[in-house]
C-alpha cells in the first residue's frame, strides 16, 4: 500500500478511503490529523525496534550459557 502518487505527491484518494472507510473518520477528523497521527492510526511504527549490539551484549551478561558442556546441547551425546 502505497501513499505516494505516480508524481511523487500524496496519493490523496486513497489517503482518504482508508480514513474514511479504513478507520473510519469524518471529513473534519480526516483533515485535523497530522500526518503521524495518521500513520499511527494506520498501524504504522507499531511495532518495536529490533535488538541493537549493546542489549544483546547485556543479556548475555546477565544470563552467560555456563551451564552445558563445551560444544554439546543438553540431552545430546558424544560420538
Amino acid at each position: 500500500m502505497g501513499m505516494m502518487g505516480d508524481r511523487g505527491g500524496f496519493d490523496w484518494p486513497a489517503l482518504m478511503r482508508l480514513g474514511f472507510r479504513g478507520l473510519g473518520l469524518r471529513p473534519a477528523e480526516f483533515w485535523a490529523l497530522t500526518p503521524a497521527e495518521f500513520l499511527i492510526l494506520l498501524g504504522a511504527g507499531s511495532g518495536t525496534a529490533p535488538m541493537g549490539r549493546a542489549r544483546l551484549e547485556e543479556l548475555a551478561r546477565a544470563f552467560p550459557d555456563g551451564g552445558q558442556a563445551k560444544g554439546q546441547a543438553k540431552g545430546r551425546k558424544n560420538g
